[in-house]
């Protein structure tokens, strides 16, 4: 990665990059190296900037985010994906994560996380609002009812081991296959199921 983080910005809103390029260019470590109105224009574009991370809306003409993903997945461009939508639902919070997409801000949240969240994806962590977080861990209740109020903060309380383990268990990885993509053992992923279960007061099976 190159000395600055460099951002390509893709939304089909102008007015919604301008606020955004407002706001990264506020920060000295960040270079916005492009911006896209829609998918089709992204992907001429962001496989000739070299970015290092791509702030992307789902709801794009042309080619929309789901399509963007999966013809980037078969490039070798290395950018990082930080989707950044109106959507919140967990069935298509799944799927781009599925795709590979590394974190994900609902649009109401941008305004507050937009630097962490660059500043978590683009040292390899993964990144998720807290909204977002929510929809993740009430997926495992079965009847989608969100956490309570009264229950801990998943932002400050959970570790980004923790989170990563949240999101693969989210996506239906086994125990087994977790710990080969993470490089643990068995039993670390055990414990560190159990901590999630403690923190989150939620049931959480492996496959």
């Amino acid at each position: 990665m190159s000395e600055k983080i460099r951002i390509h910005l893709a939304d089909d809103h102008q007015v919604l990059i301008d606020g955004m390029l407002a706001v990264l260019k506020t920060n000295s470590k960040f270079e916005v190296v492009g911006h896209s109105l829609n998918g089709l224009e992204l992907v001429d574009k962001i496989q000739s900037n070299e970015a290092d991370i791509l702030i992307m809306d789902i709801n794009m003409p042309h080619k929309d985010g789901i399509e963007v993903l999966k013809e980037l997945s078969q490039t070798k461009h290395s950018c990082r994906v930080i989707i950044l939508s109106s959507y919140d639902d967990i069935k298509l919070i799944k799927e781009v994560l599925k795709l590979g997409a590394n974190g994900y801000l609902s649009k109401q949240c941008a305004g507050e996380s937009i630097v962490e969240a660059i500043e978590s994806v683009a040292t390899g962590k993964d990144y998720f609002s807290q909204n977002i977080q929510e929809k993740i861990v009430s997926s495992f209740s079965g009847n989608g009812t969100e956490p309570s109020t009264n229950e801990v903060s998943i932002n400050t309380n959970l570790t980004d081991r923790e989170l990563e383990i949240l999101k693969l268990i989210s996506l239906e990885y086994s125990g087994k296959e977790i710990g080969e993509e993470l490089s643990i053992s068995l039993n670390t992923v055990e414990t560190h199921r159990k901590n999630l279960i403690k923190k989150l007061n939620v049931k959480i099976q492996l496959v």
